[in-house]
């Protein structure tokens, strides 16, 4: 049960699964939430960050100390609600400014249930995070608050990420079409645009569809749950797997509709779990970081140009591939097309015997650089060829 109190300094304490404990005030709605905290290290796009379905049961700590100054408008989500389970900042904006916007985010949050807490020291809650890695956390606000002692036995009954399957809470129920967008602008009659994409949508962004729709493609976007029938239903050019929440090493049915999308050799293009999820049909391991990449700044090399990207990230867990060798897989051969120069993390698979790729970023730009646009124009070229 949550309530909001707009403009009051209501009392509310973090409580990490370890003990550490940070006070601030009610931010959004007032009441208790839990989930994984992460930390998120853009400095603008907390709109899109806050509608990704990515984000699903995690509670999100903004490293950026202003957070709200743009407030919330209608064209930005990038999906159909708020996901992350909470969220924490240091400095809320009191009054928003944009001539887009049409309320705060404080009025958001609470509008969607979605408990907060600012004025906390955000510097040194992620630098515990960092040290300590991603754990579970609670929230609780309110003029009774429990004891420090309960609190904290409640933030460890929580479930943890790990093992966690939530792709099919998030994805859609029932499939729909995103049109071809025509050089005028306008939609192309379904049926008739350049191409035909199925794309599984594991926990979609809006921007996604969209930037293949800008391209000539037909989208459609099918549940989590899709069978292999049901993706080559539609009559697909090239196939796409989505991001999403969740662990990989769970999602066996995504895993097991990839390799029938591979053995039949149509084009292939995934995007953050989707790239998870090749890795597992190829027969590599995936694993979970110490406290993950998410944020709009994270340099990505593609090995195949030696062209650095800045990119949008949102991932805990990644693929065990090696960056050294071309490795064999039951399907050709396969090799790591990106890597995190922070930290080596695979960030893209490639096989080059087969047209099948995927990235473990967010090349849409929702919220983000568009460094990273080319990847979709490379999956056109993977449809022209086999279509030549």
């Amino acid at each position: 049960m949550t309530t909001s109190t707009r403009g009051t300094r209501v009392p509310a304490v973090l409580v990490l699964e370890d003990g550490r404990t940070f006070r601030g005030r009610a931010y959004g709605a007032v009441g208790q939430t839990f989930g994984e905290a992460v930390f998120s290290t853009g400095m603008t796009g907390y709109q899109e960050t806050l509608t990704d379905p990515s984000y699903h049961r995690q509670v999100v700590v903004m490293t950026a100390p202003h957070v709200g100054n743009t407030g919330v408008n209608d064209e930005d989500p990038e999906s159909r609600r708020i996901w992350v389970s909470g969220y924490v900042v240091r400095d809320p904006a009191r009054i928003p400014s944009n001539w887009r916007s049409r309320r705060s985010l404080d009025e958001e949050l609470a509008a969607q249930g979605v408990v907060g807490i600012s004025g906390v020291d955000t510097r040194a809650l992620t630098r515990h995070l960092r040290e300590r890695g991603a754990m579970r956390v609670g929230i609780f606000s309110g003029n009774a608050l429990p004891d420090e002692g309960t609190m904290l036995a409640e933030v460890r009954q929580a479930p943890e990420m790990k093992g966690a399957d939530l792709s099919a809470e998030v994805a859609t129920k029932e499939a729909y079409v995103v049109p071809a967008i025509g050089p005028d602008g306008a939609a192309v009659p379904l049926g008739t645009a350049r191409f035909t994409v199925a794309a599984v949508d594991l926990g979609i962004k809006g921007m996604t569809p969209h930037r293949m729709a800008e391209r000539g493609i037909e989208v459609h976007v099918l549940p989590a749950t899709a069978t292999v029938d049901e993706v080559y239903a539609v009559g697909p050019d090239g196939v796409f797997f989505s991001n999403g929440p969740g662990d990989p090493a769970t999602a066996d049915h995504a895993v097991a509709v990839m390799r029938g999308v591979l053995e039949r050799g149509t084009p292939l293009f995934g995007i953050c779990f989707g790239n998870q999820i090749l890795g597992r049909a190829l027969g590599f391991g995936t694993y979970k970081l110490k406290y993950g990449h998410r944020g709009i700044n994270q340099p990505v090399q593609d090995r195949t140009t030696g062209k650095v990207e800045v990119t949008a990230h949102n991932h805990g867990f990644a693929v065990d591939a090696p960056l050294d060798r071309v490795s064999d897989t039951p399907y050709g051969r396969a090799e790591v097309s990106h890597v995190c120069l922070n930290d080596d993390v695979v960030e893209g698979l490639r096989l080059l015997d087969r047209p099948a790729f995927s990235v473990q970023y967010h090349p849409e730009a929702a919220a983000g650089p568009h460094d990273a646009a080319y990847l979709f124009d490379r999956f056109v070229s993977l449809m022209e060829g086999q279509r030549a």
